[in-house]
């Protein structure tokens, strides 16, 4: 199987899977326990934290471990809410893109439930969030307690890239905090929160070749959040529940490798993504091209039809698998559903042409061959379909 959905998860890297293996013979106690097998899971938990605040150049006590991105988003963003909440008995305004992950949007819409103001910025027709459309969201934003900007660094389907550095000068301009949900960029472009000026950011393991079921909220120190899971002191107070040491051990390790390999990872499968670009657009008529070129992600490559309208969408996607190439026509947490993506249609897609979006997305295991082959099968997919209805007409 050529597997082209890196962008809904990664297969483990080899290493990470022998740490992991090691780390659960060797420090399988409760990292809470005060004995000696106890901690020893707490010195690896450590090493783990540690290692990861290095790399995000941040201070150990401002990593939270989570399950992962969707954990993180709704800890930063419900979690500073509630403290707003419970400490000035305000809700604050939270700003964010309609083209923002479900992650974001669901605990968004949920504190909106709950009396808390909400605002949608405008995007761009890439799909991404200027300086100037935040700072016309944030005009008259009440500011009794900080407004909350929660934006993605990159777009899980598109892979746009926002200008974060920039939308988080406006954002203190403005007096708002930021959180930004990297879990798509973390591994395929520098991500190191200070530098992009955020005070809470998100990432995930499954994204780089990590395990399942484990992520990390970034916290600026000096921001406090009301943790959503009680029942436990673990992580400063902030996330209640006993940690799984190895599956951050494993954690450490994928972004460890990811950092090293990243600038030589980032050119080959920008180098893959134009080839598989190249052979689509020189092979198929009609074809529109969703990703804007310029500023996106490497790995991400999402495209349309100009004749969607006659093309059936999850045809397509169960041709190319068929054919023996996994991908996908958005975000899989949204799979099965009917509708056409919220984000294609947010950056002003037709429904046909969002329902017939084909995403592929790479990772630093892809290879040519496995390029040009899907070039191949998505050509055979698309005659087949056109094909199938002139026969009909």
């Amino acid at each position: 199987m050529i597997y082209l959905d890196n962008s809904a998860t990664t297969p483990m890297a080899p290493e990470v899977i022998e740490r992991i293996a090691e780390v659960r013979a060797d420090a399988f106690g409760n990292a809470s326990s005060v004995h000696r097998v106890g901690q020893r899971a707490r010195a690896m938990l450590d090493e783990s934290r540690e290692a990861l605040a290095r790399i995000l150049a941040a201070e150990p006590r401002e990593i939270i471990v989570t399950s992962g991105g969707t954990e993180a988003n709704n800890a930063a963003i419900k979690g500073y809410a509630l403290a707003c909440r419970l400490r000035e008995h305000v809700w604050p305004t939270i700003i964010t893109a309609r083209t923002e992950h479900h992650a974001v949007l669901g605990p968004t819409e949920h504190l909106e439930r709950l009396g808390a103001s909400v605002r949608y910025v405008d995007v761009d027709g890439a799909g991404r969030t200027t300086p100037d459309a935040l700072r016309t969201a944030l005009e008259g934003v009440d500011r009794t307690v900080a407004p909350l900007v929660s934006l993605m660094h990159a777009n899980n389907e598109t892979g746009a890239v926002n200008p974060i550095a920039e939308l988080s000068a406006v954002a203190r301009e403005c007096g708002a905090l930021v959180h930004c949900d990297a879990v798509q960029s973390f591994g395929k472009v520098p991500v190191e929160p200070r530098a992009l000026g955020v005070d809470m950011l998100s990432l995930t393991a499954h994204k780089l070749h990590g395990p399942r079921g484990v992520g990390v909220l970034w916290l600026r120190k000096e921001i406090e959040i009301e943790p959503l899971m009680h029942g436990g002191s673990q992580e400063r107070n902030r996330r209640g529940g006993t940690e799984a040491v190895e599956l951050v051990a494993g954690l450490a390790l994928a972004a460890r490798l990811a950092l090293d390999q990243l600038d030589a990872s980032a050119a080959r499968m920008q180098w893959l993504c134009d080839r598989l670009h190249a052979g689509i657009v020189a092979t198929i008529d009609g074809v529109r091209t969703i990703t804007p070129r310029d500023t996106s992600l490497p790995n991400i490559l999402s495209i349309t039809f100009d004749d969607a309208a006659e093309l059936d969408g999850e045809a397509l996607i169960v041709g190319m698998d068929l054919r023996g190439v996994a991908v996908s026509n958005g975000s899989a947490c949204t799979s099965g559903s009917p509708q056409p993506s919220h984000v294609l249609l947010a950056m002003g897609l037709p429904p046909e042409q969002a329902r017939a979006a084909v995403r592929f997305s790479l990772s630093r295991y892809t290879s040519e061959a496995e390029i040009d082959a899907a070039i191949v099968a998505l050509g055979e997919v698309v005659r087949t379909l056109r094909g199938a209805r002139m026969a009909k007409g």
